[in-house]
């Protein structure tokens, strides 16, 4: 039969990822698009590779893992194959919005207003048309895909309400197919152990169960260890990997460059060449985007914008950002956006000074006083307060459930300890990034004596 032949992708996580010829057929349609394909050009981790030098991996990677997974707990429930067709494809596509270095790309908007999200259904509106479907349906006519089906696919992605709640736990939940892989995925590649957990036990303690939701996706009481395991390799994953003060002081500077130029592409004379380059085009759209968001609101022109510059940002990837990096870096310019080119360039790292402990407040006041009163002599990006809130798990908007011997159904925190230890606590990392160039100046040093006495 011709679900016995099988399309095998070896990788580095999950080993031998086997698809069927018939969900082979389901997938690659979309990983053959250029949408698709874009992904394997922007880096899982952003910055990460430039502290964790094996993090190299891409969207696409996890992509394809996520969808690997997602067929993987959906055979172990049950489901139909046409359901499974449909969460396959959801996770995926679910981060085809992306933009160049993933999460920090986002930080170029005011307020961070604009997300890979908000791109998402423009990208799959380039699919959702009748020429698609009927090439799609031309290699799959045993399962094809029609504007219903491809509707609910986009509902998933966007955590919009679906008829079956277990279809959507798959793609997005605290025990979904995304995370299931990129805990993992992230903690291979960047050679550590924080994110392993028994991926396999996990999947076969799998189960649906009922809530007055309906059906969700659960565990059964023998999985209780694992996902303790798992919740902390993400709790682990996330202060040391994910929230990696390197890292985030990185992307930091990454951000500044990016809102710099972007601010000076149309003033700054030496960067008047760079104007046709698409980068610069899309950053001074996003400019002239962020003053009228600042004067005039958000609702007023977040949908005019992606309207109007999706086609421009759907062809940008890691790459067209460290062409302009490498380009400005070799520059003989005081500018801003010069000057913090070469940082990221020759990984010239800013110093870190942690301040967990420091009333946040405080600092915040005293490094405004201290801009104010040396704004001449130093610049604004230089120095910053980095503040990383995150929580392991939430127990009380969305639990996860486990399925005892009796087939009672309870939220994992009224039985595990553990995890109504850290349910729904927010920890915290801070920290002052400081320009490396500036570190040694007698005024810099006393305002890391003063914040540190706080």
């Amino acid at each position: 039969m011709m679900n016995n032949r099988y399309h095998v992708i070896k990788d580095p996580v999950h080993d031998t990822m086997q698809f069927t010829s018939v969900e082979d057929s389901w997938v690659k349609p979309f990983i053959d698009s250029p949408p698709f394909q874009r992904l394997r050009h922007i880096k899982q981790l952003g910055m990460g590779d430039f502290i964790f030098p094996g993090a190299v991996h891409t969207r696409f990677n996890h992509c394809l893992g996520a969808s690997y997974v997602a067929g993987q707990i959906a055979q172990k429930i049950g489901l139909a194959d046409e359901e499974r067709q449909l969460v396959m494809i959801a996770c995926l596509l679910h981060d085809i919005g992306h933009g160049p270095f993933s999460h920090a790309f986002e930080g170029i908007f005011f307020d961070k207003s604009i997300r890979h999200e908000d791109w998402t259904p423009y990208f799959l509106a380039d699919f959702g048309n009748s020429q698609f479907f009927h090439e799609y349906n031309r290699v799959n006519p045993r399962y094809h895909l029609t504007e219903d089906k491809f509707r609910h696919i986009a509902d998933m992605i966007m955590h919009k309400p679906v008829a079956k709640s277990v279809l959507a736990d798959i793609v997005s939940s605290q025990l979904d197919a995304d995370r299931l892989d990129y805990l993992r995925r992230d903690s291979h590649f960047c050679g550590v152990t924080y994110g392993e957990f028994d991926f396999r036990w996990m999947l076969h303690c799998m189960t649906i169960v009922s809530s007055y939701e309906g059906e969700r996706l659960g565990i059964t009481h023998k999985g209780i260890g694992v996902v303790e395991h798992y919740l902390m390799a993400r709790r682990l994953m996330m202060r040391n990997i994910y929230h990696s003060q390197k890292k985030l002081a990185l992307e930091y500077f990454l951000v500044q460059w990016l809102i710099q130029l972007a601010s000076s592409l149309a003033t700054h004379p030496p960067y008047a060449q760079l104007k046709q380059n698409p980068l610069a085009q899309f950053l001074m759209a996003a400019d002239e985007f962020n003053q009228k968001a600042k004067a005039e609101g958000l609702a007023k022109h977040k949908k005019a914008f992606l309207k109007a510059h999706y086609e421009n940002y759907k062809e940008l990837c890691d790459y067209d950002v460290f062409a302009l990096i490498k380009r400005l870096a070799t520059m003989c310019d005081d500018h801003p956006a010069t000057q913090i080119a070469a940082r990221l360039h020759y990984r010239k790292m800013p110093k870190i000074i942690r301040l967990d402990h420091v009333d946040h407040r405080i600092a915040e006041a005293a490094l405004k006083t201290f801009k104010d009163r040396y704004q001449a002599d130093f610049q604004d990006w230089q120095l910053a307060i980095i503040k990383t809130p995150h929580q392991s798990y939430s127990g009380e908007e969305d639990p996860i459930l486990v399925k005892n011997e009796r087939d009672i159904v309870k939220p994992i925190g009224e039985i595990s300890f553990m995890l109504n230890a850290i349910s729904d606590k927010l920890e915290h990392v801070s920290f002052l990034c400081i320009d490396k160039l500036i570190v040694d100046d007698k005024r810099v040093k006393a305002l890391i004596d003063e914040l540190q006495k706080l």
